[in-house]
């Protein structure tokens, strides 16, 4: 070992123990957020792929003439088309409302992806969807669709639309 004490030799160790602790936290920190940019791109491909549902795209296409606040009344005499895609909607929605309240989806891009469509329908389906859970003694019917159906008008009350509130964007 030479001139060099064992002291010396002690210190060196503890620093380069310390280095390797330093360094392993921040690989894991950004370890961490990588997989966190990763899952919510993966969330992201996914609640995109649901908008590119055909079953989706033709219930909200029958059901964006109906009037807000449509009884179940009003719906069944519609026909039974109607009623399933009042389904698909909810349904649909449900799904994202609870992996939104689960953090498992960010509210914001969902809005992003689907918020006005979210809002209109509903404030179209609220009252179909309260007579429901009445009829089928299940007041937990269509819960997370209801709860993000609120959330996105809360949200898109206070903001402009993308396409004011963007216009000057540049790529």
């Amino acid at each position: 070992m030479g001139d060099i004490p064992l002291s010396t030799w002690a210190n060196f160790a503890e620093i380069i123990g310390a280095g390797s602790i330093v360094t392993g936290l921040l690989f894991g920190w950004f370890q961490i957020r990588h997989f966190r940019v990763q899952q919510r791109n993966e969330v992201a491909i996914t609640l995109a792929q649901t908008f590119y549902s055909r079953d989706l795209a033709q219930a909200i296409a029958l059901l964006q003439d109906l009037p807000n606040d449509v009884s179940l009344l009003e719906m069944r005499g519609k026909g039974p088309e109607y009623q399933r895609a009042a389904i698909t909607v909810c349904t649909s929605f449900e799904t994202m409302g609870l992996l939104v309240f689960k953090r498992v989806a960010p509210l914001d891009l969902v809005l992003d992806l689907a918020g006005g469509v979210v809002c209109v329908m509903c404030c179209k389906l609220r009252v179909w969807l309260q007579e429901l859970r009445v009829e089928q003694g299940q007041a937990s019917w269509g819960e997370w669709f209801e709860w993000l159906g609120d959330q996105a008008l809360k949200v898109k009350a206070e903001s402009q639309p993308a396409q004011i509130r963007h216009r000057d964007w540049k790529p």
